[in-house]
């Protein structure tokens, strides 16, 4: 369900189940996982995600999987979409999201770990997790303000609303729309740097991220402690089940 391939300086992990929009399964984010350990062994100067098909680069977590699980499970999932995602903080090249469609919840959330973003113009983003009760738990309430700013950040947590591509753009979100193909962009963009040394390119990465004050790494621990709370919520069971009978939330603050 995660393809890894080679394409001359660049590796691309394809999500690969378009069946069900490359949502993000638990086994999904462990082959992503193990995609990207596979990938640091290579010669390459950068590494790709995309999505199968042409609607979505992933449309976020296999929401079944996440009900009725016990507290424990609840802070392990919310750990291994973070400890893999976060991988890409520290990965010896820089790496692009290639949105060539829905990006939402999980899905977003692995985007924005990537260093840069290109999207179709087609693309629709957002982080929906409010609409269920919960919060984002792979890393959404730290990168994403560190992309857009505190108050375009708390605008798309707290409504859930989607984002389309130019309003992406425009806020930060993506730094480029794509003309065409969108990996085929992607390839283009990181034409634009693999030619420069990669020990230039990793200080360059390094001062900016130091530069950002709070540590990801203590963001990320607040943020699995508010997640996990958040499922303990009868409003996160309401949310979930209205998701999978297809209905409306009732939601009764408790």
């Amino acid at each position: 369900m995660v393809d890894l391939m080679r394409d001359g300086a660049l590796a691309i992990i394809t999500l690969n189940r378009p069946e069900a929009l490359n949502a993000l399964s638990f086994a999904i984010i462990r082959d992503i996982s193990a995609a990207i350990d596979e990938a640091a062994g290579w010669d390459i100067r950068a590494l790709v995600f995309t999505g199968a098909g042409e609607k979505a680069f992933c449309a976020g977590a296999d929401i079944k999987e996440l009900m009725g699980r016990p507290l424990m499970e609840e802070r392990a999932g919310a750990e291994l979409g973070q400890r893999t995602f976060a991988k890409l903080d520290t990965f010896k090249v820089p790496s692009i999201a290639a949105i060539n469609g829905y990006a939402f919840g999980g899905g977003l959330e692995l985007a924005m770990a990537c260093t840069f973003r290109v999207a179709s113009p087609k693309a629709k983003m957002g982080l929906p997790e409010i609409k269920l009760g919960l919060i984002p738990g792979y890393g959404g309430t730290q990168r994403l303000p560190r992309l857009v700013g505190e108050a375009r950040a708390l605008e798309m947590v707290m409504t859930g609303r989607t984002v389309g591509a130019e309003e992406a753009l425009a806020m930060g979100l993506v730094n480029r729309l794509a003309e065409g193909d969108v990996l085929e962009a992607a390839k283009t963009f990181a034409g634009e740097f693999t030619g420069h040394g990669l020990p230039a390119l990793t200080f360059a990465r390094d001062a900016v991220r130091r530069a950002l004050g709070t540590p990801i790494s203590e963001g990320l621990r607040i943020e699995a402690d508010l997640s996990t709370l958040a499922f303990r919520t009868a409003d996160a069971v309401e949310g979930l089940t209205a998701f999978v009978e297809k209905r409306k939330p009732q939601f009764q603050d408790r």
